[in-house]
């Protein structure tokens, strides 16, 4: 592992501070541990050790996205009662909490975690513990781990070593949500507070102390001697003015990537400076503790120069290290074209990188959700895939084809509500429909991810963010694995995990008929969605009817050259207990086809024959499918 020691440092056993990353005077960044004498051991632990190899495909797993504050504490009730309620401050879960349920999560299907970030927030704020942290995305250190998020404080990076290593002997991987837009909440606007309007040249500033009250004669950051490992932030490398916008709130009807979130400050990432010490720091945390991905929070809002820089940078410290496939993936909260500026390579833009390696799905969420609901028609998301399409012609993949572009979900913890709805009069009337959206997600192209709970039925709903956040620890029974949730789930991944189609196979949507002539998209609410994964000589079929009262009867078109007629299908799963397995291919001599890119077109074709149930899937393959 000597790649480790020369890329992070260079002498680096000499001139340590705890809470710096310094220069060298060859210009090579040395990264800092918490203690001086730590920093030795920890390069030759690295060197000596050889770190956790990625996944070969990222593909081959689903990710399972969870709120360390919000999952477990085996040793504590949830600080605030009831474990659903609406609530802005710290539960008590732990890292710990999270170890504790390896085994469960692994029995569920997990092939990675994802959790909320575990960097040390700001602590206190004018004065009062800063309890509106819990989340962790207002971090002050970029070195060191939020003691917040251990059942021993002093203990809190061993005990996430511990976690990570453990989830490695499991096969389970660890990827951390990063934060590279902004800090929390270190300094004020003078004279303004926490926030301030936008104004178009930067505010005077106050940092903040070890107790988060703004000092009025620390102006300067990098001109504040020594301050406390809980005052300002750390490293002391970003403790300088000019590295933060300083603006206020964004600019109404200005640029909407300008501007403070709330009380959380923005950095400037166009500063190459900045953007080599932020770098630096989450390749350290790589280093340290074995991390395998990167969930990059607003990478939408970052200096498009410097996300491009910062994928690249990240991939080819991770190759150095023996970690040949790191997965990087940002949230872009927008369209399709958005997000081809951040993943894969442009080609019609300058330049030798390659960006991040995916993006969180939102076109797909902004869409399948609603039409699993019945709420949009099936033909709405086969516009928003014939869209992606047209977009992607212009984008290079560092892995390949555009499936792994793509991270999925149905909800996040940035929503109002869970996609699962659970009305009180009938609690269980809309359970196949929670069942047929997660199916939908494990066969749709890209890497499904699984908010926390889902399992486990949770279904908050409000007017708040506050309402998905669930101490899930406090359910009764919180932990269930014989949940109907939790054994579908698994029965989803073994399924997904037997048919390398589901996860690297093309993808078609197929048009459907209820009369046996007239084949087209569902362009109607509580349609029939239908769709193939094609890889080499298999196909399977996808059907669901989104309908919640009546039936489907009818067939769907499949391709001919792979299924002659007379070939049987089976049922690879089903989300009722009694399906109704599908005849044979037939061939349909005289059919009318409207294509999915609006042609019409007519003749011989090969269909399936299926029945489905009111809010029920299938997934569908030839009996020879699974060897």
């Amino acid at each position: 592992m000597n790649g480790v020691k020369n890329q992070i440092s260079g002498n680096w056993a000499a001139n340590w501070n705890p809470y710096s990353i310094n220069k060298t005077r060859k210009g090579k960044f040395m990264l800092n541990s918490v203690k001086n004498n730590d920093v030795q051991a920890l390069f030759h632990q690295v060197q000596q050790r050889k770190l956790t190899p990625s996944p070969e495909d990222w593909r081959d797993h689903w990710i399972y996205f969870l709120m360390v504050d919000r999952f477990n504490n085996p040793a504590s009730d949830p600080k605030h009662l009831p474990y659903n309620d609406k609530f802005g401050g710290f539960q008590g879960g732990t890292i710990e909490g999270v170890r504790q349920k390896l085994d469960y999560l692994k029995e569920l299907g997990v092939g990675a975690i994802w959790f909320t970030p575990v960097l040390k927030n700001c602590q206190f704020l004018n004065g009062k513990p800063n309890d509106g942290t819990y989340h962790g995305y207002g971090i002050q250190d970029f070195l060191h781990i939020d003691p917040r998020f251990a059942s021993d404080p002093n203990n809190v990076e061993r005990e996430l070593r511990t976690f990570i290593d453990e989830a490695h002997s499991k096969g389970i991987y660890i990827i951390f949500d990063i934060v590279l837009n902004h800090t929390g909440d270190v300094f004020a606007y003078e004279s303004q507070g926490s926030e301030a309007p936008f104004s178009d040249t930067p505010y005077n500033i106050n940092w903040r102390d070890e107790k988060g009250i703004a000092q009025s004669d620390w102006k300067i950051g990098e001109n504040i001697p020594n301050p406390p490992a809980d005052a300002t932030v750390f490293p002391q490398e970003l403790r300088r003015n000019e590295f933060f916008r300083r603006q206020g709130s964004p600019k109404p009807g200005g640029a909407e990537t300008i501007g403070d979130f709330s009380s959380l400050k923005q950095l400037l990432t166009s500063d190459p400076e900045l953007g080599n010490v932020l770098i630096r720091s989450f390749q350290y945390l790589i280093a340290k503790y074995d991390i395998d991905g990167f969930r990059i929070d607003t990478l939408k809002y970052l200096d498009p120069n410097f996300a491009l820089t910062f994928g690249n940078a990240i991939r080819e410290f991770s190759l150095s290290v023996g970690k040949k496939n790191f997965f990087t993936y940002g949230e872009v909260y927008d369209n399709e074209q958005k997000i081809s500026q951040f993943i894969g390579r442009n080609v019609s833009k300058s330049g030798d990188l390659v960006g991040v390696d995916a993006s969180l799905d939102f076109p797909l969420f902004f869409k399948l959700p609603d039409v699993v609901k019945g709420i949009l028609p099936p033909s709405e998301l086969v516009k928003m895939y014939q869209e992606r399409k047209e977009v992607e012609r212009g984008i290079i993949s560092s892995h390949g084809e555009a499936t792994a572009f793509f991270v999925t979900f149905l909800d996040n913890h940035d929503q109002h509500q869970r996609f699962y709805f659970s009305p009180d009069g009938n609690p269980h009337q809309f359970d196949d429909q929670a069942t047929l959206a997660i199916g939908c997600l494990f066969s749709l192209p890209g890497i499904p991810s699984l908010y926390y709970g889902t399992e486990q039925g949770l279904h908050g709903n409000g007017d708040s963010d506050q309402n998905v956040r669930e101490a899930l620890w406090g359910k009764p029974n919180a932990f269930d694995s014989t949940h109907p949730f939790y054994k579908t789930i698994q029965r989803l991944t073994n399924v997904r995990n037997i048919e390398p189609t589901l996860r690297y196979g093309r993808f078609y949507f197929r048009p459907i008929s209820g009369d046996g002539f007239h084949f087209g998209i569902s362009n109607f609410s509580q349609g029939v969605l239908a769709f193939s994964r094609i890889l080499n000589d298999q196909e399977v079929v996808v059907i669901g009817n989104t309908n919640t009262e009546s039936q489907f009867f009818g067939s769907v078109l499949i391709d001919s050259n792979l299924n002659p007629v007379n070939v049987q299908f089976q049922i690879l799963f089903s989300n009722k207990t009694d399906p109704t397995v599908p005849n044979s291919v037939r061939v349909t001599s005289t059919a009318e086809i409207h294509e999915v890119d609006g042609r019409v077109s007519s003749g011989q074709i090969h269909v399936l024959p299926v029945s489905l149930k009111p809010m029920e899937i299938q997934i569908l393959g030839r009996q020879s499918s699974q060897g």
